[in-house]
């Protein structure tokens, strides 16, 4: 039986293997392609540049991670929508950059096996649609008086 730490690192192993032969998926309501990019992957692993996601919530977000090329080729419906200017970080002339960008979140929703998802597809001014992360939409946590409750993200798509 394998434990936490090994069945983390082959799920990790796994899904990098098989994000890194993911290359585009056509997205019916965007009426464009979405591509699978590094920034994806990178964003299921960490929540902003160089801060790590808890083990537990990779490991989540690397399970689900098979769904996405599915959810996105289905998706004729758009859920949620945000626009917003934020300094993103860019190779600009062979080094590191933050410049003002518009950025556009388009989020899907689905449910796969009683599990509700969400899919984020961002788009930075002047590039591709790409895959940008995907989370199970609530979780459900033990209040101390024995009481079930479910914990939404944040909403934020660039943290979430």
């Amino acid at each position: 039986m394998e434990n936490g730490e090994e069945k983390f690192t082959k799920c990790r192993e796994d899904a990098e293997k098989y994000y890194k032969m993911l290359t585009t998926v056509w997205c019916p309501y965007l009426q464009d392609s979405v591509h699978f990019n590094v920034e994806g992957f990178e964003h299921l692993l960490f929540k902003s540049w160089n801060k790590n996601r808890t083990q537990i919530e990779q490991y989540t977000r690397l399970r689900l991670l098979r769904f996405a090329p599915e959810i996105i080729s289905k998706s004729h419906t758009l859920q949620e929508y945000d626009e917003r200017s934020i300094l993103v970080r860019q190779k600009i002339n062979s080094r590191w950059e933050r410049r003002m960008k518009n950025v556009q979140y388009y989020i899907f929703v689905a449910i796969i096996k009683s599990v509700r998802l969400k899919i984020v597809v961002k788009e930075i001014e002047g590039g591709n649609k790409f895959f940008y992360s995907l989370y199970p939409s609530w979780r459900i946590e033990e209040q101390t008086n024995g009481n079930k409750k479910k914990v939404f993200y944040s909403g934020n798509p660039e943290e979430d």
